[in-house]
């Protein structure tokens, strides 16, 4: 596509300018501050305040006073769930939270259910941030209104596609007032919800304390802990953002664990703050729900009618402000959604359980395919769910936790194997199970209380997730089976002694330009192909390649030069190959994150320089074509091939079989 048409333009005034994945400043000026971290990852933790304890404190229904055991255990757990996922940063540097440990130190199946759960989370992140922050919005306006809220909350969705696509830190900074007025006003509703009855919390520990022992003396004791841990585990979604930074580890300016462990830090201490205080202003307040109205709502309402201000004005106004933060908040969490689903479909990709697509960079070097699916699911759930911020919190609560205690596991059997090693492994792994048994817990109750009330959708989403994962990588190792045969036998066979003369450049002889991924039998079947196909007709072989800058590459400065450097060697293979069958050879390539559009731009240089130049490219071609094998193999040849001839530019593609035994195998 023309750089100056109406559809670039058009793109670039809503997504932004392209990026150069090549420039050395490029992670300097995409990367993220701890602070801008916090805001864009840990913005999911924090909103988390405003559906997590309103879930938790609705399940204690009469035993209202355990609510002062649920605050200290719900801040207590904030911290000890965080610190186990610092030492993770700690030792997994590079990112990929939950999934990667799982991976490395529980193996590649258990990895797969971790990767796969995460994933399903991350959806459910972006449909439970924005179905409640349209709940609260909702919660100033008419009753009549309440049926439009589904409508309204997919649109937002969609906008946050929009905005995602431009780019990272771009996003972030446009959410970032919105993140200041939330912590800014939800503080103010904290202190003085607690502090307007400072001096009733002796009697109400004194009450709590008595409350209890008369219940365990009537209930028993095992009841009341149900009823505490009922409470406690739907209250779940309230930690459900920790893994994010881990999962976000890219995005971080260097040194990234530093970086990180200080995101990490910034969110506990604000969640922990936030949760705790809002469940202990609840039961200091005596708020009760409000038809129409989220539980913070009615609590904002009921602080603001007892300020006195002489003016109902002013405590409307930060009524209005108070719950259009936390609304637009919520919506800033679906950010993490955004950010770190992808990077873990990115880092699945690379490992083969998902289409190789979603590892891909787009122009504004952000996960672009990653993003689509984040959203289009999200929307799918919440269409599933009828936006229902309640059934959509227990499928949401399921999922992290069993990546929460996969990451858990892993980490505690990593330290006891490192414990000749490492003189602080028994404090570490002290953390870790701690984590573990609280995790696991969580799970467990909430699986086996809320199975049968939409439990068992996100186990069916999560299992059919995983046996589709399954089914790629026996295809991809199938694929690979059959080109690692076609290498066994052609990049053995004896090439001819180098001619003693190099051949003559003649750029007006008829060229054969071999578009290229790697020296492989693929490769080299074609340029054989070419010269039986075309016997003597050929005089230069020019091979070209795109090097793709893809999310397992852009990491830093290093690995794209390596990238740079392993694609020329490449491309000197068969330079050196045709050289010595006799023909005049040469090799161009281009870096960017888009395949087609670089070998088109390099098909345009070559033909100016050889214009009697016919272009060739492999293709693996499949006893049944259908759109599985569509869908999972990038079809670049077959691209490329219909944009230069567009152009009027001449391509053959080369068909090499793929037979069912070597596929199968």
């Amino acid at each position: 596509m023309p750089a100056n048409s109406l559809y670039a333009r058009i793109k670039n005034a809503l997504l932004g300018e392209t990026r150069n994945p090549l420039d050395p400043n490029i992670f300097h000026t995409l990367a993220l501050t701890a602070f801008l971290a916090w805001v864009g990852l840990g913005a999911d933790g924090l909103s988390s305040s405003c559906y997590g304890p309103e879930e938790a404190f609705h399940a204690l229904g009469a035993h209202r006073y355990l609510a002062l055991y649920l605050s200290a255990a719900t801040a207590i757990t904030i911290f000890v769930i965080s610190a186990s996922y610092s030492q993770l940063i700690e030792l997994f540097p590079s990112g990929g939270g939950g999934y990667l440990v799982a991976s490395k130190l529980l193996g590649n199946k258990i990895g797969l259910v971790s990767g796969t759960a995460l994933v399903v989370d991350y959806v459910l992140t972006i449909a439970v941030s924005m179905a409640s922050g349209t709940d609260a919005i909702f919660s100033f306006l008419p009753l009549d209104f309440q049926p439009y809220k589904l409508i309204v909350t997919i649109f937002f969705v969609l906008f946050l596609i929009t905005i995602n696509l431009k780019g990272l830190k771009e996003s972030i900074k446009f959410l970032l007032p919105i993140f200041l007025v939330f912590l800014l006003t939800h503080m103010v509703v904290v202190f003085y919800g607690i502090f307007r009855h400072v001096g009733d919390l002796p009697s109400l520990i004194v009450t709590t304390k008595d409350s209890t022992l008369t219940d365990i003396q009537t209930l028993g004791f095992f009841p009341v802990l149900y009823i505490f841990m009922r409470a406690f585990s739907l209250g779940g979604g309230t930690f459900t953002g920790i893994e994010a930074v881990s999962n976000g580890m890219q995005a971080l300016k260097e040194p990234r664990v530093y970086t990180g462990r200080r995101t990490m830090l910034y969110m506990s201490i604000s969640l922990a703050f936030m949760a705790g205080g809002i469940i202990l202003s609840y039961l200091l307040n005596q708020t009760y729900p409000k038809a129409g109205q989220t539980l913070n709502a009615t609590l904002v309402r009921d602080l603001i009618n007892s300020w006195n201000l002489g003016s109902n004005h002013l405590g409307y106004g930060f009524w209005l402000i108070t719950l259009l933060s936390e609304g637009a908040l919520l919506f800033v969490a679906a950010q993490s959604g955004f950010v770190a689903g992808p990077r873990v479909l990115a880092n699945m990709a690379v490992d083969n359980w998902v289409p190789r697509q979603f590892s891909h960079l787009s122009e504004r070097l952000v996960i672009k395919n990653g993003i689509y699916i984040m959203g289009l699911s999200s929307i799918a759930i919440l269409l599933i769910a009828k936006g229902k911020v309640g059934f959509l919190i227990v499928l949401y609560s399921i999922n992290v936790f069993i990546t929460f205690s996969l990451a858990q596991l892993g980490m505690c059997i990593h330290w006891w194997r490192a414990r000749r090693q490492d003189q602080r492994w028994s404090k570490k792994i002290g953390i870790n199970f701690i984590g573990l048994i609280v995790t696991a817990s969580i799970l467990i109750v909430t699986l086996s209380i809320k199975f049968f009330e939409g439990g068992w959708l996100t186990v069916l989403i999560t299992g059919s997730f995983v046996i589709g994962c399954l089914m790629t990588r026996k295809h991809y190792e199938g694929v690979e089976c059959c080109l690692r045969s076609l290498d066994d036998i052609l990049l053995s066979l004896p090439a001819p002694e180098m001619p003693a003369e190099r051949p003559f450049r003649n750029p007006q002889a008829p060229t054969a330009v071999l578009l290229v991924s790697a020296y492989s039998g693929l490769g080299v079947h074609s340029f054989l192909s070419i010269q039986k196909l075309f016997p003597d007709y050929y005089k230069n072989f020019i091979f070209i390649s795109a090097g793709v800058v893809d999310s397992s590459r852009f990491k830093g400065v290093e690995e794209l030069a390596q990238l740079q450097k392993s694609v020329e060697m490449m491309l000197l293979q068969y330079v050196d190959l045709a050289t010595r069958f006799g023909f005049h050879a040469e090799f161009r390539c281009r870096f960017g994150t888009d395949r087609l559009d670089e070998l088109e731009a390099l098909c345009q240089d070559v033909i100016k320089e050889f214009p009697r130049s016919v272009f060739f490219a492999g293709k693996l071609i499949f006893h049944q074509e259908n759109s599985l094998n569509r869908f999972l193999h990038n079809q670049a040849a077959l691209a490329t091939q219909r944009r230069l001839q567009y152009q009027g530019l001449q391509m053959v593609v080369l068909p090499i079989r793929a037979t069912p035994r070597e596929t199968s195998s």
